[in-house]
């Protein structure tokens, strides 16, 4: 691999405000990761050992070296690969409501022209391709695969939910989990930016592609109840296994992109 390896990565979820995790995390000096997603243990393993660990041979001798990839958390070999190579690793999970990370990531594709505003028209939300990819948010399956192969004390899974309302709380359990100090909450130690740094869409920063009338995408009443149906088995797994109920998730629920 390399002298350098990393002793933590955040696996996930998309759209959960992982990127907002990472920006913090490097602001402590005793922490390196690259600016760039690797996406080794999923789409570029067999770039080998080499090519990954060139991403990690900046960081200094005393600093705590981790990455973020999104694409790990559902990745049938992310795991797998993960426990063959960093079997020690620290892991986080940042896990968000799933229909309104399925209506985020449709958000983000409208803001880049590359789909309509008519939701229920997306093949990503609504239509062929729905199942392949809203399983990113069948999010006890993922976890599952992991718990099978790691020690629970090496997930820290966290919720977009706590981020939004207390986000120096949650910060300070991942900086705990990888042996970081934490901060007094409420102290003086600055957050890299709100939790959602991208507000809504708007004609202004809208993609033109969509159009100059284009409106904000929303899901319907009736893709809205698809999803609750599909995602409400998961949810409650994963209610059991967290100790905390979360199907909350599945009644009424308005996205920021």
């Amino acid at each position: 691999m390399t002298d350098r390896q990393p002793d933590f990565v955040i696996v996930g979820a998309t759209k959960s405000a992982t990127t907002w995790l990472q920006r913090n995390l490097q602001q402590h000096s005793a922490v390196f990761m690259p600016g760039a997603e690797t996406h080794y243990f999923s789409r570029n393993f067999e770039q080998g050992p080499a090519w990954y660990g060139a991403f990690f041979k900046p960081a200094a001798a005393h600093q705590i070296v981790g990455e973020r990839s999104n694409s790990y958390l559902d990745h049938p070999e992310a795991p797998r690969r993960l426990r063959a190579v960093l079997p020690n690793v620290r892991l986080i999970v940042q896990l968000r409501n799933p229909i309104e990370r399925a209506l985020a990531d449709c958000r983000s594709h409208f803001r880049r022209g590359a789909t309509a505003a008519d939701v229920d028209r997306n093949p990503g939300v609504g239509g062929a391709d729905a199942e392949r990819l809203h399983a990113g948010g069948l999010y006890y399956r993922h976890l599952s695969r992991f718990l099978e192969l790691f020690p629970r004390e090496q997930l820290c899974v966290t919720l977009y939910d706590d981020l939004d309302r207390e986000p120096a709380s949650v910060l300070n359990r991942i900086r705990a989990h990888i042996g970081l100090a934490t901060t007094k909450v409420g102290g003086a130690a600055p957050l890299a930016g709100p939790v959602q740094p991208v507000g809504g869409i708007t004609r202004r920063n809208a993609s033109p592609a969509a159009g100059p009338r284009a409106r904000h995408p929303e899901l319907s009443a009736a893709l809205r109840a698809r999803l609750r149906a599909y995602y409400e088995a998961d949810v409650q797994a994963l209610s059991d296994l967290l100790g905390r109920d979360l199907t909350f998730w599945l009644g009424p629920t308005r996205a920021r992109a």
